[in-house]
């Protein structure tokens, strides 16, 4: 039953790689969106840096719940200008994004004391009973998106930085 707390994060990466894959190598990205996209990763590995090295109790529960609706914000702060810079096929793949992103931070945060091992409730604890593979999953996903990024920031800002940019 504990897979189930990941598929949000598999669905989440999924969609991420096809936007990068598909649309944003397509059409490239504007200087906005180079420096934007990295922002926003950094915003959700912030999240699972928090849940994966802060001790979980109720005192670090509200500034992780402010840190990730801040990051659930933040995320949305292009989307003035990419119904300009965007096919309609790819704004609906934001939107599905934008819907996954507090189902993948309200995830990390019910796994989150379970992988350090804090008191939970019967329900959660019986839902999540792998402590030790959730706290490998949290590291795995920490991992990768700080390679996400700073794949985000090299790609886009020195490799691919004169591609030019079509706008649909």
């Amino acid at each position: 039953m504990w897979l189930l707390a990941l598929l949000p994060f598999v669905l989440q990466a999924l969609t991420i790689g096809f936007d990068e894959l598909w649309f944003h190598c397509r059409r490239g990205l504007p200087k906005w969106e180079r420096i934007g996209h990295p922002i926003d990763t950094f915003s959700v590995f912030l999240c699972m840096g928090y849940v994966l090295f802060v001790p979980f109790s109720r005192g670090t529960l509200i500034p992780y719940c402010l840190i990730a609706a801040f990051s659930c914000l933040l995320v949305t702060k292009d989307e003035f200008v990419h119904k300009d810079h965007c096919p309609a096929s790819e704004n609906w793949l934001h939107a599905i994004l934008f819907t996954l992103h507090p189902i993948t931070l309200t995830c990390a945060a019910f796994i989150w004391p379970v992988s350090q091992g804090a008191e939970v409730s019967l329900w959660i604890a019986t839902w999540l009973d792998q402590p030790s593979s959730l706290l490998l999953f949290l590291r795995i996903q920490f991992v990768t998106m700080g390679l996400f990024m700073l794949y985000q920031i090299v790609f886009w800002n020195f490799i691919w930085k004169d591609k030019p940019v079509i706008k649909f």
